[in-house]
């Protein structure tokens, strides 16, 4: 059984309108709401004067006006993006070209599937290539404001999330979302890179974290936790259904997953997926060849 995420859903927000949210962040909420983006995409703008845009969320002409109109008079330096999905990298260069600034993200490449296709709501954004390429600890600064990007491959291998030093805050993208969990579909995602990534996000205990798509978290080393706790329960419910004798991914996740939105089963799917990667990783389970949704997976004696 998954250990019990505390989520976090209420939000008071107006579609394409500039919020202030904390002394040096403004949030834009996209009108994109859907089973993957909740809400919609949350645009976080850092700083003024000199400002930095972090996820520009979709190509939409209405929304990246409504960016325009909320950093009026002011110069974007920076256009951070956490990684390369449809729901957060796609008008990132298109604002770039309306205000001059570049646009940062890792130029690590997408790991395509060769056994499974799934196509997502949130699924890539192939065409994206930033300007500059950003590392695990690289800064970027503007007038009162320092902002760290944080290496946190799982839900994609280039995730990088972006802390805010002086408000002690992470911007985590997809990494940890405050109302639901996270979709690991291998091989571009990966559960043991997932749940480094979650140790290393609770290490630094940041006060608050920014998802790009849901309400603030501010009890965060809990919550941080509860994630990890929740994926290995997880864990131990897989092995339980194979320890039942079941062999097939898809027949897991009807039990395993079943008071979850049946539209999320596919994702799910994968999901399970990153799990069985990581058994077959750790030597705990076996299949034929890579693994794969399909597969028919056993337990190893």
């Amino acid at each position: 059984m998954a250990y019990a995420i505390p989520f976090v859903r209420e939000m008071d927000f107006v579609y394409e309108q500039a919020q202030q949210v904390s002394p040096l962040i403004r949030r834009l909420v996209a009108n994109n709401p859907g089973p993957f983006t909740f809400k919609g995409t949350g645009v976080y703008i850092v700083g003024r004067g000199d400002v930095a845009i972090i996820d520009p969320g979709p190509d939409n002409i209405e929304h990246i006006e409504a960016i325009l109109r909320a950093v009026e008079g002011e110069r974007v330096t920076h256009i951070l993006v956490t990684h390369r999905h449809m729901d957060h990298s796609p008008a990132a260069h298109p604002l770039a070209e309306r205000t001059g600034a570049k646009v940062y993200s890792s130029k690590i490449p997408p790991e395509p599937s060769d056994c499974d296709e799934l196509r997502l709501e949130a699924s890539d954004d192939h065409g994206f290539n930033p300007d500059e390429d950003v590392k695990d600890g690289d800064r970027f600064t503007g007038p009162g404001w320092t902002i760290e990007a944080v290496f946190t491959p799982g839900h994609t291998n280039n995730h990088m999330a972006y802390a805010l030093i002086e408000e002690n805050a992470l911007f985590p993208g997809d990494h940890i979302m405050g109302w639901s969990t996270t979709i690991i579909g291998p091989p571009d995602g990966d559960m043991t890179d997932y749940l480094a990534s979650l140790e290393k996000v609770r290490d630094r205990n940041f006060s608050t974290l920014w998802p790009t798509h849901g309400p603030p978290v501010t009890d965060v080393r809990p919550f941080v936790q509860a994630f990890i706790d929740h994926r290995l329960g997880r864990e131990a419910a897989i092995i339980e259904q194979m320890q039942a004798g079941k062999t097939s991914i898809k027949d897991m996740v009807s039990v395993i997953y079943a008071d979850v939105d049946k539209r999320l089963h596919p994702a799910a799917c994968h999901s399970v997926l990153a799990h069985m990667v990581r058994l077959v990783e750790l030597g705990r389970v076996e299949t034929m060849g890579r693994p794969c949704v399909d597969s028919v997976y056993a337990l190893k004696d």
